[in-house]
């Protein structure tokens, strides 16, 4: 079996890669009989002389390769027919904008994995760059707070070196004494943010002091899916069956939203789920959050401020409540958002080492355990030509239906 790590072709260009040269030799070690060679590339965190140095193979031509190891969609002219691929499609979502490449690697007999799709059988994600959206974007909630009220000045992280130059920023800025932070979900997301608003002292509280007190000092609330929402019929909620159907909930999120002034969205939106909070819930006068980090970045979705995404250029945007119209981000009454929708970017080199300690355990190993776990079964959105049983509904969309 011989596996490519595949050049970053999608603008703007990406930095990341699947493996690290040292995650990849530790791959070569484990499996000696995989072959790694990697594709050149001049935009890639991990320069080609530092694969070279450790024994790789680098080219411009990996067509004699089986599997495709990328992280972003790759462009539809640079799909390699009837190979393996492994990147973010996009696609499982039916998004209209990626609609001709899922044609594309049908047509071309590619067998595709959505790094999206690998998963446990309980359907739980086994890789991804979640915990780094969550560090860059709490850390950048917070360079926000501190430009738009003058406290303080962080630099973008794009211009810092790993997480640990990061964190050192951090030990340099003193936070407003009655600052009352919401960060919803549980997931990777989730703990990314509590990694950052951890390691700047904040104490967590529960729901309940949260809801009911003030404090002299910076605090922090977790919500999970059932503090936020609550059953319509006043029954007790159950997170599982809201995750099978939401269709009988409703928001309790304004109870946060009267005591909170900086709010991380850390949390997964599934389909039908009562909004967070709506525009007419921000123009209350109990509505009291004045910043947004979003890093779920739904685009009008359950977090009403979220009008479009920002980008790691300009990541910071107002929204005006009254109006429902963008303003700048420091505008009187405004509610300051950070909607970065490609966080891990910013973290190229922590964000690829975590992926590759994944990959290599949940992944790598199907290739030579017969897919024991079935991951590459559950993974796997195409095969000869067509969707395979798992992701059959995707055939109207194919269909451009």
């Amino acid at each position: 079996m011989k596996f490519a790590i595949i050049k970053e072709r999608k603008n703007p260009p990406d930095r990341r890669v699947v493996f690290s040269p040292e995650k990849l030799a530790e791959a070569r070690t484990q499996f000696p009989e995989a072959e790694f060679v990697i594709e050149s590339s001049d935009i890639r965190i991990f320069p080609d002389e530092a694969y070279r140095k450790l024994g790789f193979t680098v080219t411009d031509d990996v067509s004699d390769c089986d599997v495709m190891l990328g992280v972003k969609e790759v462009p539809i002219s640079n799909l390699i027919p009837d190979k393996k691929y492994f990147y973010f499609s996009h696609t499982i979502k039916k998004q209209p904008y990626n609609r001709k490449l899922l044609q594309a690697m049908l047509e071309k007999n590619i067998e595709m994995f959505d790094h999206e799709t690998i998963v446990k059988k309980s359907g739980a994600r086994l890789i991804g760059f979640g915990r780094y959206a969550g560090l860059v974007g709490a850390y950048n909630g917070f360079r926000a707070l501190g430009l738009r009220d003058g406290l303080f000045t962080l630099p973008k992280v794009e211009t810092l070196a790993d997480l640990d130059e990061v964190k050192a920023e951090l030990d340099k800025i003193t936070l407003p004494s009655n600052l009352k932070i919401l960060l919803t979900g549980t997931g990777k997301v989730a703990y990314g943010a509590k990694e950052i608003l951890d390691h700047l002292k904040i104490k967590e509280i529960s729901d309940a002091l949260y809801l009911t007190s003030s404090f002299t000092e910076p605090v922090y609330v977790m919500a999970d899916v059932m503090e936020y929402a609550k059953r319509k019929d006043g029954k007790v909620g159950d997170k599982y069956a809201f995750y099978k159907d939401p269709t009988g909930y409703e928001s309790n999120f304004m109870a946060y939203a009267k005591e909170t002034d900086f709010f991380i969205a850390g949390h997964f939106y599934g389909n039908n789920a009562p909004y967070l909070f709506t525009r007419d819930d921000a123009k209350k006068a109990a509505f009291k959050i004045n910043l947004v980090a979003d890093v779920s970045c739904d685009i009008d979705g359950p977090v009403a401020s979220t009008i479009r995404p920002s980008t790691i250029a300009d990541p910071f945007y107002g929204y005006d409540p009254e109006t429902e119209q963008e303003v700048a981000f420091d505008a009187e009454n405004a509610i300051t958002v950070m909607a970065v929708d490609n966080l891990p970017c910013e973290l190229p080199k922590d964000a690829s080492e975590g992926f590759g300690d994944m990959f290599l355990e949940h992944v790598i190993p199907a290739f030579f355990n017969n897919d024991e776990r079935g991951i590459l079964k559950r993974a796997r959105i195409t095969q000869k030509g067509k969707l395979t049983d798992r992701f059959a509904y995707l055939q109207d969309y194919v269909n451009g239906n």
